[in-house]
């Protein structure tokens, strides 16, 4: 079967019950049949959907497709909206060509493999007294509120030069803005004020800067509107997907003892762990971008104008790049798997996200030898499929 076979008519999204960490079932079908097949999106276009590791892998890597949300459409309605606005100012992974090398550009020294190591001891001690403090509250936590979530902020309050002072209601409006659980007038609020507050402390570093990355930006030709967007992206990017990799992820080994068991036995293989992990759960599961040149590719072609919807999750899952890819197995070389995706819009924090995991993953297991969920695994209330991010917004447990 082929692209040129009847078009899909909606991107299926649903998880099979009781599998929580496996893409929908029919993605993989489809997957098999036809890596790159038509799609009908929910206003009546004709665009595409891709779902091979080597189809989705090359289409990142081609400049003639953009992920600006002004040139596509979305393959499922969204509260009755099918189309979305130009990027905000800042938002870098909305941004491509010279505008997306202008933002992105300024940030890079920031993120190399060789300054990223250079915070292991510090995110290493932070994750040392986050574990003191969910200690002393045990047994009964939420591992989202005590660890998932403050380590990924602290790091990102560090990184940013937020003072002392303000890291408390800073926090707090990141982890509102960032719930899924929350009523949306709460999240809305809570944005708005952290974008307030990101202005302000943007005029506090122009006027005293820091060895800080807002203070750097200043320093740069960016005006105030391009480093307060900069800053609200660096604040997103930096805490949603490892918040909820950690949270996720937890559950996830906790699911498999056997590998669980495997990386207490041996912490040589957490960076293969981690990498793995990333495959296999693929937080963030799908993107769209826009054709905007033909190309050519799969035996197709995608004329300009056309939206295709990349499925990181069907990618990731893929036999054809990964033997028994519906496995976990922690000692996996999962090398290439695209849970960072590819190309110029590959994750800029991907080190940082890194050094996270490997530190926090290993300090939970062996601090915890008999962490557990407090409730059924049906009863974790996951995200929304449709939410760009996916995880978790609570993970009880017990930890002894």
């Amino acid at each position: 079967m082929t692209g040129r076979s009847t078009p899909l008519t909606a991107l299926p999204m649903t998880r099979a019950e009781g599998r929580p960490f496996d893409p929908p079932p029919l993605l993989a079908r489809l997957r098999d049949e036809a890596p790159l097949r038509r799609l009908t999106y929910a206003d009546g276009h004709q665009g595409w959907l891709a779902t091979g590791h080597e189809e989705v892998r090359t289409l990142l890597g081609d400049n003639r497709i953009s992920p600006r949300p002004d040139l596509i459409h979305l393959p499922f309605e969204l509260e009755g909206i099918t189309t979305l606005p130009a990027p905000a100012p800042g938002a870098v992974n909305q941004l491509d060509g010279p505008d997306h090398a202008r933002l992105r550009q300024p940030l890079v020294g920031w993120f190399t493999v060789r300054r990223m190591r250079q915070l292991t001891h510090q995110v290493e001690t932070l994750v040392a007294d986050l574990l003191d403090d969910m200690a002393d509250r045990g047994p009964d936590v939420d591992l989202v509120d005590e660890f998932a979530y403050p380590l990924p902020v602290t790091v990102v309050c560090d990184l940013l030069g937020v003072p002392e002072s303000d890291r408390a209601t800073f926090r707090d409006l990141v982890t509102t803005s960032g719930r899924s659980d929350l009523p949306i007038p709460d999240r809305l609020a809570a944005n708005e004020q952290l974008g307030g507050y990101v202005g302000e402390l943007v005029a506090a570093k122009r006027a005293r800067p820091a060895d800080d990355i807002i203070s750097a930006l200043t320093e740069t030709d960016l005006d105030d509107t391009d480093v307060v967007g900069l800053s609200a992206f660096l604040i997103s990017a930096g805490f949603d997907t490892t918040a909820n990799m950690l949270a996720l992820g937890t559950m996830a080994l906790l699911e498999h003892p056997s590998q669980l068991a495997a990386w207490r036995a041996d912490p040589g293989i957490t960076n293969t762990a981690v990498e793995e992990l990333m495959r296999y759960l693929s937080i963030v599961h799908t993107t769209v971008h826009s054709a905007v040149d033909d190309i050519e590719i799969a035996g197709q072609t995608i004329k300009a104008g056309d939206s295709v919807t990349l499925s990181f999750m069907a990618a990731n899952r893929d036999p054809r790049k990964f033997p028994d890819p519906d496995r976990l197995d922690l000692r996996r070389n999962a090398t290439g798997h695209l849970g960072f995706t590819h190309g110029a819009h590959a994750c800029l924090g991907q080190q940082l996200a890194r050094v996270e995991m490997r530190a926090a993953f290993p300090a939970l297991l062996r601090r915890f030898p008999n962490l557990r969920l407090n409730i059924a695994i049906e009863d974790v209330p996951l995200r929304d499929p449709l939410i760009l991010v996916y995880g978790l917004d609570r993970l009880p447990v017990t930890l002894t």
